[in-house]
């Protein structure tokens, strides 16, 4: 079977990608939502190289953006990052994912491309991770208890 895929009709998916995830991106329930979705879909994807391994980092430069946590990143980048998960997660992208072999390399495409154009700030949200971390605050921890001090610790961290 031969797969015949126009430039027209890339782009229609790309400018429909865009759209949605412009739209997504201002609603943080729907983005935590579509995160979730996204997790448990790459829990049945094979590991393919270091293609999917920054996949988490990005979900949690997502969250952090839409949580106010981070919002040092451009939004180009978050709605890129979105539209990749959103075709991720597609049922009629370019190449149907149940086509043993080739499948997945449509999906696997726009993850690489979205990576590629959002690694610095990728790098720069891992390294802003990690200094947090390094002073003893995880952003994780602060965006479940939406960055309250529990009622035991003062400002300092210290209990009363």
């Amino acid at each position: 079977m031969a797969i015949s895929i126009g430039i027209n009709q890339a782009k229609e998916l790309l400018e429909t990608g865009v759209a949605k995830a412009q739209d997504l991106v201002r609603n943080p329930d729907q983005v935590d939502d579509l995160l979730k979705k996204l997790e448990d879909y790459l829990k049945k994807v094979p590991k393919i190289g270091e293609t999917l391994s920054d996949v988490p980092l990005m979900i949690a430069m997502v969250k952090a953006y839409i949580t106010g946590d981070y919002p040092e990143v451009s939004p180009k980048v978050i709605i890129t990052m979105v539209g990749s998960f959103i075709y991720l997660l597609k049922k009629d992208d370019l190449i149907d994912d149940s086509m043993m072999g080739i499948g997945l390399a449509d999906d696997l495409g726009v993850l690489g491309a979205a990576l590629k154009f959002c690694e610095p700030e990728l790098r720069a949200f891992s390294a802003w991770r990690e200094e947090k971390r390094a002073r003893g605050f995880s952003p994780e921890a602060a965006a479940q208890t939406d960055g309250a001090v529990p009622e035991t610790e003062d400002a300092t961290g210290l209990e009363e």
